[in-house]
């Protein structure tokens, strides 16, 4: 497989869009293309900043997919715990909606959404914070930022407007990926070197128009391909103003020279991920589903 500036754009999807791209990683790798290998730089979203991470980690994809489709570790009581909400989620959700529904600009969506996290900071304690980030730790195969490039996105919670932190923002790379997964009002916003953030999703479920100026861009986007409402409760899902939808950012990018492939789950994957997201109990189906659906791709991948 040749290329020439490769760029892949891991979006937000929850535990089982994490899984599954993990899944269509390997899939690919087996079928004899290696997004580890040759991707130029590596964008990742919300769930999608995890799955960078561990695409950027140096780790073979193989062993990527085995952690994934591995038993969770019996907790200890030394070990972080999620952290539990103090607020039933459906009321997250309505909330949000309630804000997209609002929106008559991507701009004001942020702000909004953005404004929204910050006046829900109150309901958590600092533990909270302090558990969350200790779980990211945990979960990223290295806390160092890899020598090859890699962005990970978030929203200003003070002005609403794009963060992008990468190996030299002088940013730590856990509390980049926990900026990137501070879902606004599920949790606190996540402060940085005395500023406050929350998760890149608030902008773009992908935000695949990061990856312009290159001549190829793959994107593995775990809600986008949906036809129909998306299951009720799902970040990801919210209304998106004209021009913040996929479709859009990928007219952007093709409009710019780039060829653009966007995989997306199909029926089986659809199905093993269900209908909450965010349910541990989804990744290891969905790893499997996206690692048969990775080994399908990879023929139209073979010329880029």
């Amino acid at each position: 497989m040749t290329h020439k500036n490769l760029a892949l754009v891991l979006g937000g999807g929850g535990a089982a869009g994490n899984a599954w791209m993990i899944g269509v990683v390997a899939g690919l790798a087996e079928a004899g293309v290696d997004l580890t290998e040759i991707a130029d730089l590596v964008i990742g979203t919300s769930a999608g900043a995890n799955a960078a991470a561990q695409v950027r980690s140096g780790t073979p994809p193989a062993a990527l997919l085995a952690a994934t489709l591995a038993p969770p570790p019996v907790q200890t009581a030394s070990q972080p715990r999620p952290p539990s909400p103090p607020r039933p989620m459906e009321a997250v959700f309505e909330q949000m909606r309630t804000i997209s529904a609002a929106a008559t600009s991507q701009a004001e969506l942020q702000r909004a959404m953005a404004a929204y996290g910050l006046a829900s900071d109150a309901s958590f304690g600092p533990e909270i914070a302090e558990q969350r980030r200790a779980l990211v730790a945990r979960r990223l195969p290295s806390h160092a930022w890899p020598e090859r490039p890699m962005l990970i996105v978030a929203v200003n919670a003070e002005t609403g407007e794009l963060a992008t932190f990468d190996r030299e923002s002088g940013v730590e790379l856990v509390d980049a990926a926990t900026a990137a997964i501070s879902l606004p009002g599920a949790g606190p916003t996540h402060s940085i070197n005395g500023t406050r953030y929350v998760s890149g999703g608030v902008r773009s479920v992908d935000n695949a128009d990061l990856a312009t100026g290159y001549r190829n861009v793959i994107v593995l986007s775990p809600f986008s391909g949906r036809t129909g409402p998306l299951p009720p409760g799902q970040f990801e899902g919210l209304r998106r103003p004209p021009g913040a939808d996929l479709a859009s950012e990928v007219e952007v990018l093709r409009n710019e020279g780039s060829r653009v492939e966007v995989i997306t789950p199909d029926a089986d994957s659809r199905a093993a991920m269900g209908v909450n997201q965010m349910d541990l109990a989804t990744r290891i189906p969905s790893a499997r589903a996206g690692y048969e659906q990775g080994k399908r791709e990879a023929a139209r991948l073979a010329n880029l």
